[in-house]
């Protein structure tokens, strides 16, 4: 279908100005041009308003990174993950501003054993986003793994952690291949969306709350188990 400008407006909640300012940037094609000031626009203008809308009030995307996966001319969930291609950052958890080191140079950085980095990288502790891309957040995993040993605890928890997580990575990639199979051109919307809400908001709704029940009940058993005593 093809809109007046008002009507995109009205279907996205963004502005004109801002319409405008994302065709002069290239984060939306050019409007069909009836007459010098007549002009229309399609769905896929909509739909990338609604994506760009999204990417920025829910995720924190900058525009640029948002430019650089609408700049992939194959932007279907249904044969690339192009279209999460701003989240990469969020996921990784490292900060667009931090600093990158090699190996080695991470290793002399934070004065770190080597064979420790290493061995916690094979246990799958250590996850640099690249074979030589370490950050602060990887240090701070490393100084993790030393305050459990210097306390005489085995930091098996953190072993867990890394077996359950791949586990759950292989689920969210099976989910994103499920939104995939079930792409038509009206749900494309709803379907990132739900690939996003999942990732962002259910999956630490769902690990802090069965946290904060699994403490609350020690914590009520502990208080029993006192005035039992007592």
């Amino acid at each position: 279908m093809e809109y007046k400008i008002s009507e995109v407006v009205a279907k996205t909640g963004v502005p004109k100005s801002t319409i405008l300012y994302y065709i002069k940037e290239g984060l939306l094609p050019e409007a069909r041009k009836l007459k010098p000031n007549v002009h229309r626009y399609n769905d896929e203008h909509v739909e990338r308003l609604r994506y760009i809308r999204y990417m920025k009030e829910e995720v924190g995307s900058s525009i640029e990174q948002i430019k650089a996966a609408l700049g992939n001319p194959n932007r279907s969930l249904s044969s690339s993950l192009s279209m999460i291609e701003p989240l990469m950052n969020t996921l990784s958890r490292v900060p667009a501003d931090a600093e990158h080191y090699t190996e080695a140079e991470f290793v002399e950085a934070f004065e770190l054993d080597a064979a420790v980095v290493r061995r916690l990288m094979e246990t799958g502790i250590l996850l640099p986003t690249g074979e030589a891309d370490f950050t602060h957040k990887d240090a701070a995993i490393v100084n993790l793994v030393a305050a459990f040993e210097s306390v005489g605890v085995a930091p098996d928890i953190l072993k867990a952690y890394a077996e359950h997580a791949r586990g759950l990575a292989v689920l969210e990639r099976q989910m994103q291949q499920s939104l995939c199979n079930a792409r038509t051109d009206d749900n494309f919307s709803t379907l990132w969306k739900i690939l996003f809400e999942t990732l962002f908001a259910a999956k630490p709704y769902l690990f802090d709350r069965n946290t904060y029940k699994v403490f609350v009940s020690a914590l009520k058993a502990e208080l029993n188990a006192d005035e039992t005593r007592s």
